[in-house]
């Protein structure tokens, strides 16, 4: 057995949680059906579809075998063995024999809300489309409130985009991906991080610049927030091959339009959805503020998505942020 194994051995081994089932690797090339249906690939690794012996269907996520020295797989298993909620995907077991590793999860039949966010919606009423994103909004800050708040250990994503929101056959949204995570004690508030990753186009300024202020769960909240102002613009914030004053730039644009007139029927807002789409934009516009102290909480996030829209003030011009193309 090498250092890294017996290290990541002596970690799960150790750490006082309830592990998930572990899983031979024979086993799980048996559960993949020796990995003949891939449905996604990342960073970390690619994800196939699965059944387990029992019929469940499951996402197995085999992680590249030259991912270091096992922090992002030991992180995944930490983070999510410590949560049980509805917006948060379930793990149901693993694989750690040799160089092989692997992670079971529940299966979320309608992809990833980066899928949603591309797909052409046209035939969708306008309303039940501008309900379904609220629902999903809603959903995904619900999740990142509890993982913020509602764990015996905090936990702090860092890597939050559309490609890590997976959507059940409900379209309800399940946060996934938690290799970039950190564990933390509730009472903390700021985390000590060096070299932290993360998704161009959604991480937090203050991961960048130590100008910025004290790392901590509101780099998820900015994160959030990148999202949120996605879904409403039903396309990419970040596209490194347009310039960024380019009007694609969407958080440019919609932030103009609304202090100025308030119109949004470019975006297919109806009188009839304009109080969810304005509602969704401002609460995008908070939670990319420039200093961390400026967002809100997650907790903040719910109320004022559920809340009324008379009740949100416009934030400050957050385009003197954009221009710093992170």
């Amino acid at each position: 057995m090498s250092e890294d194994e017996r290290r990541v051995e002596a970690i799960l081994q150790n750490y006082e949680l309830k592990a998930p089932k572990r899983y031979k690797y024979s086993q799980i090339k048996k559960i993949t059906q020796r990995f003949n249906n891939e449905i996604g690939k990342g960073g970390f690794g690619t994800v196939f579809k699965g059944k387990l012996i029992d019929g469940q269907e499951v996402a197995v996520k085999v992680l590249h075998q030259s991912n270091g020295k096992g922090e992002d797989f030991v992180n995944e298993i930490l983070s999510i063995s410590k949560t049980s909620h509805i917006n948060v995907v379930m793990l149901l077991g693993f694989c750690f024999e040799g160089c092989y590793r692997a992670l079971i999860y529940e299966f979320v039949p309608n992809g990833t809300l980066a899928d949603f966010i591309d797909k052409d919606k046209s035939n969708m009423e306008a309303l039940i489309l501008w309900e379904r994103l609220n629902d999903i909004a809603v959903g995904i800050a619900r999740g990142l409130e509890y993982l913020h708040r509602g764990c015996s250990a905090q936990i702090v994503h860092f890597d939050i985009k559309p490609h890590n929101i997976l959507l059940d056959k409900k379209f309800r949204p399940k946060i996934a991906d938690f290799g970039l995570a950190e564990l933390c004690s509730t009472r903390k508030s700021t985390l000590s991080i060096q070299g932290k990753g993360g998704t161009p186009g959604y991480i937090a300024p203050e991961l960048w610049f130590d100008n910025f202020g004290p790392i901590s769960s509101k780099a998820d909240v900015y994160s959030y927030g990148k999202i949120v102002l996605e879904m409403v613009g039903g396309r990419k914030l970040f596209n490194s091959k347009i310039d960024s004053s380019s009007e694609y730039y969407f958080t440019y644009w919609v932030y103009d339009h609304l202090n100025q007139c308030g119109n949004l029927d470019a975006y297919g807002v109806t009188k009839e959805t304009e109080e969810v789409a304005k509602k969704m934009i401002l609460v995008g516009l908070w939670c990319i503020q420039k200093l961390p102290a400026e967002r809100p909480s997650m907790s903040q996030v719910v109320e004022m998505l559920e809340g009324r829209i008379e009740d949100l003030r416009m934030p400050p011009n957050p385009k003197k942020l954009m221009d710093l193309n992170i």
